[in-house]
């Protein structure tokens, strides 16, 4: 697990090699991903949006940005932990995702930015 604790919000990434998604033949590969993110802070919070950075060895590095996740935008009570799932698609067995949240504080709307640890998007068979 891949753990970054920024502004008081601290976000812990799992990554997994999903077989049963990836094409056969080698074009595909499938990989899913877990995402924590806890609410250290003595206030609420609210994630309002997300920007990635996905780098795939064998293809053009990507941008992702959009409203909240998983198409939500949580509200996090302090010590509150929310919690998903979602995945990526590259065309090589070799990559990473990086990025950071926005969030926004509920009491004031002030809003800040918290890094997504970078994490590998690795074929087990090319970790040996």
């Amino acid at each position: 697990m891949i753990t970054a604790i920024t502004e008081g919000i601290k976000i812990s990434v799992e990554s997994h090699y999903k077989s049963e998604y990836s094409r056969i033949d080698g074009s595909t590969y499938y990989f899913d991903y877990r995402i924590s993110i806890e609410n250290r802070n003595p206030f609420t919070v609210q994630l309002m949006r997300r920007d990635w950075f996905i780098y795939d060895s064998l293809d053009a590095p990507k941008y992702v940005s959009g409203e909240g996740v998983v198409g939500q935008q949580p509200i996090l009570e302090p010590g509150e932990i929310y919690t998903y799932s979602s995945g990526c698609e590259l065309s090589s067995e070799i990559g990473y995702m990086t990025g950071h949240y926005t969030f926004q504080v509920t009491a004031s709307g002030k809003e800040f930015p918290v890094m997504i640890p970078r994490f590998e998007l690795i074929l087990p068979a090319k970790l040996n």
